[in-house]
């Protein structure tokens, strides 16, 4: 199972290689990382999204929780929360598919942030249930590249399980 996991750090060097280093040395790969600034100067948020079930995660907290600098370790897969990934796709477009390929962009609410006579440039921001689909419709047209950011989370402070909500709109 993928697990979503938050750490705080103080924002210093050699941080993030701590980080990666005892992911290496345990043999386990981060499917995704994003690292910014966090809410507070000096302190950053790592979030990443790593594959193990729940005892290896929990193995992996209390790893993490003893290298210097780490401030917070949580897990918020199971935790109700905001999920958000950015990803800019190339996507080939020719003067007979184009209308078609600015058409979907549209429907996934992306936007057309570079056009040339034969590609297209998609920004998508969304959840990454939202990617996925994406790169599916996509597919067809031809994709020359991809670049995502990883996803970014944080948890609702309201606790509303949205994806609850969204099983309790498709049975109406």
């Amino acid at each position: 199972m993928k697990h979503t996991i938050s750490v705080l750090v103080e924002d210093e060097a050699g941080v993030l290689t701590r980080i990666a280093g005892l992911f290496a040395r345990r043999g386990f790969n981060i499917e995704s990382l994003a690292v910014g600034p966090a809410e507070t100067v000096g302190i950053s948020r790592l979030t990443m999204v790593v594959g193990g079930d729940e005892a290896t995660i929990e193995q992996l907290t209390k790893q993490l929780y003893k290298l210097i600098n780490v401030l917070k370790v949580q897990d918020i897969t199971q935790i109700p929360s905001v999920e958000r990934e950015l990803m800019l796709v190339k996507v080939s477009a020719t003067a007979s598919n184009r209308a078609e390929v600015i058409e979907l962009a549209h429907i996934f609410r992306a936007r057309i942030v570079d056009i040339s006579e034969e590609t297209l440039t998609v920004e998508v921001v969304g959840d990454p249930g939202k990617m996925v689909a994406i790169i599916q419709m996509l597919n067809k047209f031809g994709i020359k590249e991809i670049a995502r950011t990883g996803k970014i989370a944080l948890i609702r402070e309201s606790g509303v399980n949205t994806e609850y909500l969204k099983s309790l709109e498709a049975k109406v």
